[in-house]
């Protein structure tokens, strides 16, 4: 089973459902404002991929803050600031049989789900 994260009404979360339900993917959604972040594996995605990899440096969340937060930005503060504005995490995160996806692009979806040509 896939499970999709992110923020309903994202743009680039509501083109990876649909394009999940096109392409008749079961799957769950955890939407991290109405969801909450307690269950979401966001340590282990900072652990694995580094605070880079699972922050959206070119949000408008990013850009709000201050130099000085972002030039000392590690794996402890971004666990932190990403709980405190979820809207900071790349969307959608997929996780599927232990892989992670951030973003959506088609081809890592099809990918993911075996709809592959």
């Amino acid at each position: 089973m896939i499970t999709l994260y992110g923020i309903k009404n994202c743009d680039t979360v509501k083109k990876a459902r649909k394009w999940l339900e096109k392409n008749g993917v079961d799957y769950q959604f955890h939407d991290f404002r109405e969801d909450g972040m307690d269950n979401v594996p966001l340590k282990a995605w900072l652990n694995k991929f580094g605070w880079q990899e699972v922050l959206n440096r070119r949000s408008t969340s990013w850009r709000a803050l201050s130099e000085a937060r972002k030039n000392t930005m590690d794996n402890a503060s971004a666990l932190t600031l990403a709980i405190e504005t979820p809207t900071l995490i790349k969307r959608p995160v997929t996780s599927s049989g232990g892989t992670t996806h951030f973003g959506f692009k088609e081809q890592e979806f099809a990918a993911l789900t075996g709809q592959a040509n």
